[in-house]
């Protein structure tokens, strides 16, 4: 019987693929406030390959612990889709890791950087490869936010199990 796709199911399928092919995983997350690293650590045996996360919810932390542009916050705000590869790549880097996930968007209740509630980027971010996703989500803060990191697993599982990152 396969695994359902959940949350949980889906981080445990990221972290034996992970496992598999030899690689670690840090995450940055701004909008889902460590809710995918509880994902991930959720899963027995986790701490194989997660290195850890970074919960940069200030903008000027994007920039001072991940190496997000300060221009590029400056000119566009946090939620964007470049903050959001460059989140993934700082938090691979920061951390000492293969691969680096990252979420940024906006929950609500209220619009911010310009963007309207239920905006959100999540990105994956590898040696050889990094995607960012956008998406265009409807509902209240809660299932904003639980969506964007079934989204972010997603993605996650979908380039480590297709070798593209």
């Amino acid at each position: 019987m396969p695994e359902p796709d959940l949350p949980g199911g889906t981080a445990a399928r990221l972290l034996a693929a992970l496992e598999a092919r030899g690689r670690s995983l840090a995450v940055a997350e701004s909008l889902t406030g460590g809710a995918v690293c509880a994902a991930l650590v959720a899963v027995p045996g986790a701490s194989r390959v997660l290195r850890g996360a970074v919960v940069p919810y200030a903008t000027d932390l994007k920039h001072t612990l991940l190496g997000v542009d300060a221009d590029r916050l400056a000119a566009s705000g946090a939620v964007h889709p470049q903050v959001a590869r460059q989140m993934a790549d700082g938090v691979r880097v920061a951390l000492g890791a293969d691969v680096g996930l990252a979420t940024t968007g906006v929950a609500g209740p209220d619009p911010a950087d310009g963007q309207s509630v239920g905006t959100v980027y999540v990105a994956v971010a590898g040696p050889r490869h990094a995607e960012v996703r956008t998406l265009a989500l409807a509902g209240d803060r809660e299932t904003i936010r639980a969506t964007s990191v079934t989204q972010v697993l997603g993605l996650a599982l979908e380039l480590v199990s297709s070798d593209q990152i």
